[in-house]
């Protein structure tokens, strides 16, 4: 039996690292000679298995510095600074704000399966037009009460300004291909619907579409995404360090308190509770 075929039969299978007494080998280079070259590169190299081109490094380079940081605007960095506020490690907090990501922020994958499936489902369709099967598309959510993903942001009407410079890297990078074209094609039958006109494409779909395109799962695109805040999510931690403020609360004075004052022992006996249970 080969080397190769008694390997596959154990527990665990690997092709990302090897330890060996001598090197540690990272998709089969050592690292040593790894060190030095741009971290978007190794990152690149770690997810994919094989070395970027220089213009996939600058794409990638963009998909990461597309959302430094959300600001106290969003859960995620709220939740960081909460939880090290009573437990101070940096580490729980960068934990704690890669969990709020999720369908309502920041996760690019539900963006990045609609793209990739949509587009399948277009090619299997043998139709041609994609404004006349986007049309198609729109009314089959609406109708459906599905929502599309990465259309509106909380702040951006019409335009998403990061939205718009991250699809010119990738236009002149040659990466906004047919999938994120009929993306676009659902988003001009989508803004037709009633009081959706303002919506825009958000930077968060542009970050799915460019990582589909350079051939990423819709994970791997939620994992970058994820990535590219924690600069942001560290400088958060570190102020919240620096404040030397214990254990926060929520502020009294924004909650509305609408909790009733109850009488305990005779709503036992309304139950139906003996005096004596």
């Amino acid at each position: 039996m080969t080397e190769a075929a008694a390997g596959s039969d154990r527990y665990w299978h690997t092709q990302v690292s090897a330890i060996t007494p001598e090197t540690v080998y990272i998709r089969g280079y050592k690292l040593d000679e790894l060190i030095g070259l741009p971290f978007t590169a190794t990152t690149f190299l770690m997810i994919k298995g094989r070395l970027p081109t220089p213009q996939e490094t600058k794409v990638l380079d963009a998909v990461l510095t597309g959302v430094l940081d959300y600001g106290l605007e969003k859960s995620g960095t709220a939740a960081a600074r909460y939880v090290v506020s009573c437990n101070p490690h940096v580490q729980a907090g960068l934990a704690a704000a890669a969990l709020s990501a999720g369908d309502y922020g920041l996760a690019t994958e539900n963006t990045a399966r609609f793209i990739r499936d949509t587009y399948a489902e277009f090619k299997d369709s043998g139709e041609t037009d994609m404004d006349a099967f986007a049309e198609k598309v729109v009314a089959k959510a609406s109708a459906e009460k599905q929502r599309i993903p990465g259309f509106g942001h909380q702040v951006f009407r019409y335009t998403d300004p990061r939205a718009q410079i991250l699809k010119q890297i990738a236009v002149e990078a040659g990466l906004w291909d047919e999938p994120v074209q009929l993306y676009e094609a659902v988003h001009r039958a989508f803004v037709k619907l009633p009081k959706r006109e303002h919506f825009p494409i958000n930077d968060v779909a542009v970050l799915a579409a460019i990582t589909v395109a350079m051939g990423f799962t819709p994970e791997e695109s939620t994992a970058l995404a994820i990535l590219g805040t924690l600069p942001g999510v560290i400088a958060h931690i570190s102020e919240e360090f620096a404040s030397r403020k214990v254990q926060r609360l929520i502020p009294p004075e924004t909650v509305h308190y609408d909790v009733p004052q109850r009488e305990l022992k005779e709503d036992l006996a309304a139950a139906g509770w003996d005096s004596e249970d």
